[in-house]
């Protein structure tokens, strides 16, 4: 096992707004790790510096042993944003050939890749479709294959269930889980417990702090709950209470 993120006392913000503070985590190649949180807790932030997309205020980001920002590794990670970026007059497929060339992939490889990414999330009787026809669930499921195509050895996901059906979501945390099994790594945000209890580690993060982190099992045993939500709603409650005694 090789630790593949690593995320030193982080502490990020903008001008004198702290947005995160004193973050520490790390996840190792095989692993998939949930940030877990409401909107506005700092999770996207966390992603965004550890994609070098932002620079560290204090403390220290290394992916694949590299101080992050670093342009270059980031052909090494598959990144699926909060919001599709997607070309709605292009086709599926020629969005999938895009985005690949740009990642650096020859043509011989994405003729391989696409269809393998596209059968993932389910859509390659669409690939033919203009973008602009794709429902909104449908977006998201091509903005993960886009994220697969590169065959990267690490996953970034931000919020990668929503507007996606029960059924769906099933099929792709197997292949999350085929994903880690091969050694990939993966990180991902979400605010759905489901997805949580997914993951093998959990860091909780709320008003910019993380206030637990382990595996769901470890959670739930550590604050005497039977849910991962209810390990959430519990620590959120000491949290305010040692904000309140502050």
């Amino acid at each position: 096992m090789t630790n593949t993120i690593q995320v030193s006392n982080l502490e990020q913000g903008y001008g004198r707004t702290v947005v995160l503070k004193d973050i520490n985590l790390t996840v190792t190649s095989g692993e998939i790790l949930a940030l877990i949180g409401p909107s506005g807790a700092g999770k996207t932030t966390l992603v965004s510096t550890i994609m070098g997309m932002l620079r560290p205020m204090r403390g220290q980001v290394a992916v694949l042993n590299t101080p992050m920002p670093n342009r270059p590794l980031l052909a090494k990670i598959g990144f699926m944003a909060q919001t599709d970026a997607l070309y709605s007059s292009l086709t599926a497929q020629e969005n999938l050939l895009f985005f690949g060339a740009m990642q650096g992939i020859s043509r011989k490889k994405l003729r391989e890749q696409i269809p393998h990414a596209a059968g993932i999330v389910n859509l390659v009787s669409d690939l033919t479709k203009q973008v602009s026809d794709y429902s909104g669930g449908m977006k998201r499921r091509l903005s993960l294959a886009i994220a697969l195509v590169s065959d990267p050895e690490i996953l970034i996901l931000d919020e990668p269930t929503v507007g996606i059906d029960p059924e769906l979501r099933q099929q792709i945390w197997h292949e999350l889980h085929q994903l880690a099994a091969a050694g990939r790594t993966i990180l991902l945000t979400t605010h759905v417990m489901e997805d949580a209890e997914e993951a093998d580690e959990v860091m909780m993060i709320r008003n910019g702090e993380a206030i637990a982190q382990g595996t769901p099992a470890e959670l739930i045993a550590n604050y005497g709950v039977s849910s991962v939500e209810e390990v959430f709603l519990k620590a959120g409650r000491q949290q305010d209470a040692t904000t309140h005694n502050d």
